[in-house]
Order: structure tokens, then C-alpha cells, then sequence
């Protein structure tokens, strides 16, 4: 049920996203990281099913080789963090993940398309 997910189902017809929270989530590597590649072909799945199911946005690394980051919307925080407790770099301890909510203010014209956000918040061009 699309109201228990918290998702807005007034955004696009692919994905329909909740309004106004965004998330940033750090996976920086944690004490199993050298069980990344036991890992890795599941933890590819994980984030390909979040971009499929319109929660994950984009995910990709880190700089200097200290994890990755996923750009995710659409979900309720309890359900994205349920979601992310299953990855399993976070099961297996490869990462620790760590989530920040934003409240975009200002954003550019594609991404508030993306967003379903329409003309609100304020569009930069």
C-alpha cells in the first residue's frame, strides 16, 4: 500500500515519489571490508531493486576509496531505513551506513520533474 511506503502517488507515472524529503545515504566501509567482494554481486541487486522500486535515485563511490552513497526519495524515513538494514554490505558489516534527511529549498529544473515536485520548491535555472 502506497500511503503505508510514504509514498506521494500524485509524481510521476514510473515513480511516484514523496514530497519534499530527499536522502543521502553514506555507506563508508566499516570493520568487514575485505568481505566487500563476498558481497558485492548482492549488494549490486540490493541497489539496483532500490533504483527499480523509485527509492534510489542514483548510487555510486566514494572518492579515496571510502564506501559509497546512494541520493534516495520517495520513502518514509522507517521504511528507507528498514531498506537500507537489509543491504547486505550492512548486514555483513562491509559498511556502516549512515542517512541524512534534506529538505530541498532550491533545486534544479530535471530534479524537481523527477521529484514530482512541479514548480515547488523554487526551480533554478
Amino acid at each position: 500500500d502506497d500511503s503505508q511506503a510514504g509514498i506521494d502517488t500524485t509524481g510521476s507515472p514510473q515513480c511516484r515519489h514523496r514530497r519534499g524529503t530527499m536522502y543521502i545515504i553514506f555507506l563508508k566501509f566499516g570493520p568487514n571490508r575485505s568481505r566487500a567482494g563476498q558481497w558485492m554481486t548482492e549488494h549490486m541487486h540490493w541497489i539496483q531493486q532500490g533504483i527499480d522500486d523509485c527509492v534510489f535515485l542514483a548510487a555510486g563511490s566514494l572518492d579515496d576509496a571510502r564506501g559509497g552513497a546512494v541520493l534516495a526519495a520517495s520513502a518514509a524515513r522507517n521504511v528507507l531505513l528498514t531498506r537500507v538494514q537489509q543491504d547486505p554490505f550492512v548486514v555483513h558489516g562491509v559498511v556502516v551506513a549512515d542517512v541524512h534527511a534534506i529538505a530541498p529549498s532550491l533545486m534544479a529544473p530535471g530534479m524537481a520533474e523527477l521529484l514530482g515536485h512541479g514548480r515547488s520548491p523554487k526551480v533554478v535555472s
